[in-house]
Parts: C-alpha cells; sequence; structure tokens
C-alpha cells in the first residue's frame, strides 16, 4: 500500500500554524495510521480498537500530565 495516497488529517488546532503535528489516516485495511509532520517515513499502526480507547482516554484527561 502506497501510504501516501491515504487521506492524512493533520491534527492541528485551527488557526495555528505549529512546525510539527501529528496526522493520523485510516486505510483501507481498517487500521490506523499515525506519523509525524517532520517525519512522514516512520508509521506507527494500530487498530481502531485501541485508537478508540486512545481517543477517550484524551477526552477523559488520562494524559493531561503531558501537557502544561
Amino acid at each position: 500500500m502506497d501510504l501516501e495516497q491515504l487521506d492524512w488529517q493533520p491534527a492541528v488546532p485551527e488557526g495555528e500554524d505549529p512546525p510539527e503535528y501529528l496526522e493520523v489516516a485510516a486505510g483501507p485495511d481498517g487500521r490506523i495510521y499515525l506519523r509525524e509532520s517532520r517525519n512522514r517515513d516512520e508509521v506507527v499502526i494500530t487498530t481502531p480498537p485501541k485508537w478508540e480507547a486512545f481517543i477517550k482516554g484524551v477526552k477523559a484527561g488520562e494524559f493531561d500530565g503531558f501537557v502544561e
């Protein structure tokens, strides 16, 4: 699969232009792909259930200790 053909969604707050950010794409194989905007050659692949658990954790504040 050509990863550049995926519909990469940048995780950038509206109105901001940070120097680097995460990009996420759902693949035709049903898996979720993540990469950094500055290092697009390294891609992390996960499953929808794991991605959903991560998103729920973010929304619940489980990772708030990682940001100021």
